[in-house]
């Protein structure tokens, strides 16, 4: 990353970056996952759909804060809607995130006592 980006630029970028990430995946996935790949990827993917849950609060949390802290307008109604409207957005985003994240959990225990076989070779893989 560019060293004169501000912080609001650089939360845009992990923003796309996580984007990115997400679209990599899709395509990196698209073939066989054996059970321990899916078992590493799940735990992961978990972890962020935790952090994804977290974030949509705090996004929710910073927008409320902003009316006190800027002289927020907006074109189409009152902001003070606006953002009770994006709060509950967040707030069901929030509680979907947690759920994925949930039953990506319940995914990875299905799954976590599964090895394989190479075709020519009889000894279990362990990864």
């Amino acid at each position: 990353m560019n060293d004169r980006m501000t912080n609001d630029e650089r939360l845009v970028q992990h923003a796309d970056d996580a984007y990115e990430a997400i679209r990599a995946l899709n395509h990196g996935t698209y073939r066989t996952i054996p059970a321990p790949l899916a078992y590493s990827l799940l735990g992961n993917l978990q972890g962020a759909g935790f952090g994804l849950a977290q974030l949509a609060g705090q996004i929710a949390g910073g927008l409320r804060d902003s009316l006190t802290t800027y002289d927020v307008y907006d074109n189409n109604r009152d902001p003070k809607a606006s953002v009770a409207m994006a709060a509950e957005a967040l707030r069901q985003a929030a509680e979907h995130a947690r759920r994925t994240a949930e039953l990506l959990a319940a995914a990875q225990l299905a799954i976590n006592a599964q090895g394989y076989h190479l075709p020519d070779d009889d000894e279990e893989i362990q990864r």
